[in-house]
């Protein structure tokens, strides 16, 4: 019966979907959040971008985004232009608005488990203004059972005999391409009943365009992110530890990569991801400690979390130990050595620095008391603050000038672009290449090192 009932209130919800005139609300203006506000209102509907932060929503009605996504500073100009984005600060517009998306953040407490403080206070202050037949779906990464047992009681606290729809629905985008994948990613639909499932999966269908998965309710939905995080972090460590292991063999670890990638297994392939640097960003770095501490509370000692955490955590000191390595090995004292860093971010093609692998290499080498440059056209000035105080030169040929080592800490496109001829043109003779994340093809390794170059990728 209750079902029933739910079904009869969405049907409303349902026309105005079909309609075009459903309105949007999404709370926490974030990457997610200004992702799927800005495809969402491109797509043709009304969409307020909701947070705390003044000068966010400031920047966000100027049409203007701090987040370094490829196409999202065109994608939000266009769309607060036409009048179908904008921003506030008060929760309370949500009232005026069918479908509420929140994306706030859950960050890592001090004992690795999940800090959900963000998202109770929100739930607290969005549950008086909901009203019947409002959808509201959550796509913050949280710990199974959240939706039901947290999120669901405080909001039905809130407002008292309103009937609403709650769901769970992972974000699944990938940092460069997330505005494509928006569009084509299936969502996974978690209800906490039947009807909220029923609802959430239409919006979905309807507003992006995208197939959706429905799991048989919010639990389930929220272990689905966690695992696909999980998998990925898994799967680095393993090329990673390859990796060391073709450098200590001497042979080329994504020659080894590639072939064992042949492997039919399973309804594809064997599909070991690329080594590099280290693992960043806030998903990757957080979400395998988000599961072995629900292992935990469950009575579970989950090792893979753990493993996977502590293979990928020790990468930067490995880079850190191949300078060294190759510098000494030319008969250089890195503390007499220029030191030209390319990319501070955590991913090729982004201007993210939140939890960087080249935080720590950054760090070191500053305490060296070498003479050190660092680029990298994709970061903010105020993003980089994040990582060093030291500030970033935009003069490519003047970081590369005179440089002992060159070490590739990401491979944006412009970096990929270097020729080796520039670089023996600028940087000293017998220069020391790191290429952290691997983005030297095998003829330009060779080139590198007919040139004079000690090149050092990572396992190979």
């Amino acid at each position: 019966m209750q079902d029933r009932n739910r079904n009869e209130e969405y049907s409303q919800l349902r026309a105005r979907i079909d309609s075009g005139a459903v309105r949007i609300a999404t709370v926490g203006s974030g990457y997610v959040g200004t992702v799927i506000a800005a495809v969402v209102a491109d797509r043709g509907y009304d969409v307020t971008s909701i947070d705390i932060r003044e000068s966010t929503i400031e920047q966000l009605n100027r049409g203007q985004t701090p987040i370094n996504e490829p196409g999202l500073g065109e994608l939000v100009r266009r769309t607060v232009e036409a009048g179908r984005l904008r921003g506030s600060t008060d929760l309370a517009v949500a009232a005026e608005c069918d479908v509420i998306i929140v994306t706030v953040g859950t960050p890592l407490g001090p004992a690795f488990e999940p800090d959900t403080r963000a998202l109770v206070t929100v739930s607290r202050d969005l549950g008086p203004h909901l009203r019947e037949g409002q959808l509201v779906v959550l796509k913050s990464t949280v710990p199974p059972r959240t939706t039901q047992d947290v999120m669901l009681p405080i909001l039905e606290q809130g407002a008292p005999g309103v009937r609403f729809a709650l769901a769970f629905c992972p974000e699944r985008l990938a940092e460069g391409r997330a505005i494509a994948d928006s569009r084509s990613i299936p969502v996974v639909v978690g209800g906490v009943d039947r009807a909220s499932a029923d609802i959430a999966a239409y919006f979905w269908e309807k507003v992006l365009g995208v197939a959706t998965i429905r799991t048989a309710g919010s639990v389930a939905a929220e272990l689905v992110k966690l695992v696909d995080n999980l998998w990925i972090d898994l799967n680095v460590a393993l090329a990673n530890e390859v990796a060391l292991l073709a450098e200590r063999l001497g042979v080329d670890g994504l020659e080894v990569i590639e072939a064992a990638n042949t492997l039919p297994k399973g309804q594809g392939m064997v599909n070991i991801l690329a080594p590099s640097i280290g693992v960043g960003g806030s998903c990757l770095t957080k979400d395998p400690w988000f599961v072995h501490h629900l292992g935990k509370t469950l009575g579970l000692d989950l090792l893979t979390p753990v493993v996977s955490r502590t293979v990928n955590e020790r990468m930067p000191d490995h880079s850190i130990r191949l300078i060294e390595g190759a510098l000494q090995h030319r008969g250089r004292s890195l503390a007499q050595s220029k030191v030209a860093v390319l990319g501070l971010s955590f991913k090729n093609n982004t201007g993210d620095c939140r939890h960087t692998p080249t935080k720590p290499i950054i760090e070191w080498l500053e305490a060296s008391g070498c003479v050190l440059e660092i680029c990298d056209p994709w970061v903010s000035d105020d993003e980089a603050r994040t990582v060093t105080a030291r500030p970033l030169n935009t003069d490519l040929d003047a970081v590369l000038r005179d440089a002992d080592c060159i070490a590739f800490l990401t491979g944006h496109e412009q970096f990929q672009q270097i020729s080796i001829s520039k670089l023996r043109r600028l940087a000293r003779p017998g220069a020391v290449i790191l290429d952290g994340r691997n983005s030297f093809s095998p003829e330009k390794i060779a080139e590198a090192r007919a040139a004079g170059f000690a090149y050092h990728g990572i396992g190979r």
